[in-house]
């Protein structure tokens, strides 16, 4: 594909999903979700309870470049969405951001990131944590416009369970995309200079990711294309508003 297209070329770039046996396959949930299990990253230790996912290789591509700066975050306001465990707002947080919003609809994984938060972290009087539980922006306070925002949505586009914490992190689908943009436009929640990061593979449909963005004035640009050797392509994808810088 051609990886410099932007805008509304890039939706023929994009590669349609895999085939459903594959992304069932490929997307099984591990047997333990249901107990309390450890993540190790960077050299911290993360717990994590019942029903909180732990990241796998697509998060860490985003946790990578928040903690090194290519997702810059020192000194703006910065929107983990589906923060889960926690492990962007502690990169965020060592980075230096100014605000950092720790976004899910899960109430025990809002939780768990203020506890990994307090503890790797700590009290900053430069840095404010603000916990957020709701359905996308529905819980973010009236006012508040993002500098940057990071999302690694659930959007397999096949069920690969009826467990529905499993369908919670991995397979709502692109339709939650289409709330997501539309949210984040109407409520004018982004910044003028406002980045918008999003993480997703070709186990879910890209296009119609893609389209969704486009449909409420988002200009999409590949960041970067990771190729893991098994079929999945996996894309980190820049949104601005109207194209801006």
């Amino acid at each position: 594909m051609d990886r410099t297209a932007t805008g509304p070329a890039l939706l023929d770039q994009l590669p349609p999903p895999l085939p459903a046996e594959q992304i069932i396959a490929l997307n099984r949930p591990g047997a333990d979700l249901h107990t309390t299990r450890t993540y190790i990253w960077n050299g911290w230790t993360f717990d994590v309870p019942p029903g909180v996912f732990i990241p796998g290789g697509t998060s860490r591509i985003i946790h990578e470049r928040l903690l090194d700066g290519r997702i810059e975050v020192r000194g703006r306001r910065y929107a983990a969405m589906g923060v889960g465990l926690g492990v962007e707002a502690v990169a965020a947080g060592v980075r230096g951001a100014r605000e950092i919003y720790a976004i899910d609809v899960h109430p025990e994984s809002v939780a768990t990131t203020v506890r990994h938060y307090r503890r790797l972290v700590g009290e900053s009087p430069d840095t404010t944590l603000v916990p957020v539980v709701g359905d996308v922006f529905a819980g973010l306070p009236d006012g508040v416009r993002l500098d940057t925002v990071t999302f690694n949505p659930p959007a397999v586009s096949r069920t690969v369970s009826d467990d529905p914490d499993v369908v919670r992190n991995v397979c709502v689908g692109a339709s939650l995309l289409g709330t997501f943009f539309a949210q984040l436009a109407r409520r004018d929640l982004l910044a003028p200079d406002g980045e918008v990061r999003v993480i997703v593979s070709n186990t879910a449909d890209l296009r119609a990711v893609v389209r969704h963005a486009l449909d409420h004035g988002f200009h999409p640009e590949v960041e970067h294309l990771h190729d893991w050797r098994d079929g999945v392509l996996t894309f980190l994808f820049r949104f601005t508003l109207g194209g801006r810088a």
